[in-house]
């Protein structure tokens, strides 16, 4: 039963990514991958609110393992950093590395220290 609630949530996880992945590009248009930035940046934010908050129970395998894990987007951010360089825009790139891991990580922290009272 644990896979069938992993791969659950790994499918409303990726689907969650298409739509707001599209709905900031949207926005922000898409000269830069703003998109799988924040997917990314919120993913970081809710696996440290998660972590900090559940116990080795089922909810934590469907929402961080599978939620989690649907929802951010490494991968995308590997292969859009890999566009940027062979695109020429080196600076772009490392704007986007930068930013991806600094603000992720910081993500992670603030949101581990979200405690339930």
């Amino acid at each position: 039963m644990t896979y069938v609630w992993i791969a659950l949530g790994s499918a409303i996880g990726g689907c969650a990514r298409y739509a707001m992945g599209s709905a900031v590009s949207q926005w922000l248009g898409v000269g830069f991958p703003y998109g799988t930035l924040s997917v990314n940046i919120l993913g970081c934010f809710l696996i440290g609110v998660l972590a900090s908050m559940l116990d080795q129970t089922p909810w934590r395998q469907f929402l961080i393992i599978g939620f989690c894990g649907g929802f951010t987007t490494f991968s995308s951010f590997g292969l859009e950093t890999l566009s940027l360089l062979r695109d020429g825009q080196p600076l772009r790139a490392g704007v986007y590395i930068a930013a991806s891991i600094i603000v992720c990580l910081v993500a992670v922290w603030a949101g581990s220290l979200i405690r339930p009272s």
